[in-house]
């Protein structure tokens, strides 16, 4: 097989290169930038194109396949001749479609917590040594790409995203896997630029439930009242089982499942529904509540979802990937409620197309209030980037109705602000789907000042 990859650079488009790559298919690929890691990724794999830019000379009758990626635009010149010369073309989730037919499909869908319960499952079924394939959003400890589909592998389990398939494909990602199993973590309105009512974007989710198979599975979260009520109302001839938050107590800074006290990695009430999520679709897949409970024991999260970036003398440092209301809720209940005797410093990076759009700025309205000291950082450039009007300081502390917020719009500005708080007995909570402009943030936790460092 011959596939050529049009925006090879992509997050989820490199991963399934590589997957492919090692699977024994001929790859190539085009992007006009690469960034790390996925450069260094399709370097070792030598599927890094010589050159950046779009080439038609790459698409030829030989391919057996093109698949585009989201990045690339609908003039784009390869893209052009591909559909010129009848060739077939696939986003990337029609393509984990073709090379799942014959497996049992779970899709894990859900505007939040995705990425959690996909990794929970993947460390379970990793655990005892099963054969799966995966389609994963994060890099996970133990897992060497982000995507692996092979031939032997029964199952799949996918992280099923709500945005769209390709520049030429409008349809949510997760309506073309077809699951066998469906999971929904929870509804909270997102990407305004493509679903620009709330009710618009609660359809996808009702044609997700539309597209498990016949006989399958719909594990959902009944706290979710808007969830709850879509499910409720569904004709889908399927199985449905809800779930909440699994009785736990929290003893020394440490989450225990009850009744059986085993000790967590993670915390929250949203990790524990995640993690309830997780077992009930290892369930269907032969794994029991006590080998899943001795599995999931040794889970330590997933690439920015809480992720502990220092501790020392009690503050906790962590960086998290929460950037929408519902997450950024979620996630300062989670630290505070784990740590009731430090206080926390929270810091949201507004970055996506929708946090950064007037007319869904006022959904933050009091999502930051059980911080102790509440920042919103912007990168002004990052306005211009997206072609949005800019806020005003006074714009963010009005949408999230916080007093004494604190506003940044310099990195150097909110670094040296943060060096300067004493963080005796507080942890500090950095949250974005970005970089905070590349800050170093690893460098930032070991420099933070409390009475036992100052």
């Amino acid at each position: 097989m011959q596939i050529h990859f049009i925006a090879i650079g992509g997050s989820a488009m490199h991963n399934l290169a590589i997957a492919l790559h090692k699977k024994g298919y001929q790859i190539t690929g085009s992007d006009d930038a690469i960034f790390e890691p996925s450069a260094s990724r399709l370097a070792k794999h030598n599927l890094l194109p010589h050159q950046m830019g779009w080439f038609e000379e790459n698409i030829h009758q030989n391919l057996d396949a093109v698949i585009l990626g989201m990045h690339a635009r609908l003039d784009n010149p390869e893209l052009l001749k591909a559909q010129q010369l009848g060739l077939k073309i696939y986003s990337y989730p029609e393509y984990i479609y073709e090379q799942s037919k014959d497996k049992k499909r779970v899709v894990i869908g859900g505007s939040h917590g995705k990425t959690t319960i996909t990794a929970m499952i993947l460390h379970v079924l990793n655990y005892y040594k099963k054969d799966f394939d995966y389609l994963v959003g994060a890099q996970l400890a133990g897992f060497d790409t982000m995507v692996k589909v092979t031939e032997s592998a029964p199952i799949i389990i996918i992280e099923g995203d709500e945005y769209l398939a390709s520049p030429i494909d409008m349809r949510p990602k997760f309506h073309l896997y077809k699951a066998h199993v469906g999971v929904i973590s929870g509804i909270a309105w997102d990407h305004i630029n493509v679903f620009p009512t709330f009710e618009n974007y609660v359809a996808q989710f009702d044609k997700f439930i539309d597209t498990i198979e016949p006989d399958g599975t719909l594990i959902y979260c009944s706290a979710d009242q808007e969830l709850n009520t879509l499910v409720q109302k569904s004709k889908a001839e399927i199985t449905k089982i809800a779930y909440q938050t699994p009785l736990n107590v929290v003893e020394n800074g440490i989450t225990y499942l009850l009744p059986s006290k085993t000790a967590l990695s993670v915390f929250g009430d949203h990790n524990l529904m995640n993690l309830n999520a997780a077992k009930l679709v290892c369930e269907t897949l032969d794994i029991h509540n006590d080998e899943f409970e001795k599995a999931i024991s040794s889970f330590t999260g997933a690439a920015k979802r809480l992720e502990l970036l220092s501790s020392k003398h009690e503050t906790n440092v962590y960086k998290d990937f929460a950037h929408s209301p519902s997450k950024l809720t979620a996630t300062i209940d989670a630290v505070k409620t784990q740590f009731t005797n430090r206080k926390l410093v929270a810091c949201i990076e507004l970055h996506t197309f929708s946090s950064l759009n007037k007319n869904f700025l006022n959904q933050y309205q009091h999502t930051m209030n059980k911080a102790d000291k509440a920042i919103v950082y912007i990168d002004s450039a990052t306005f211009e980037h997206k072609k949005l009007t800019p806020f005003t300081e006074e714009d963010v502390k009005i949408a999230f109705e916080k007093d004494d917020l604190v506003y940044f719009n310099d990195k150097i500005a909110l670094k040296n602000y943060l060096l300067n708080l004493d963080f005796t007995k507080t942890n500090l909570l950095l949250m974005s789907s970005g970089n905070y402009s590349g800050l170093d943030l690893v460098e930032l936790a070991k420099d933070l000042k409390n009475e036992k460092t100052s």
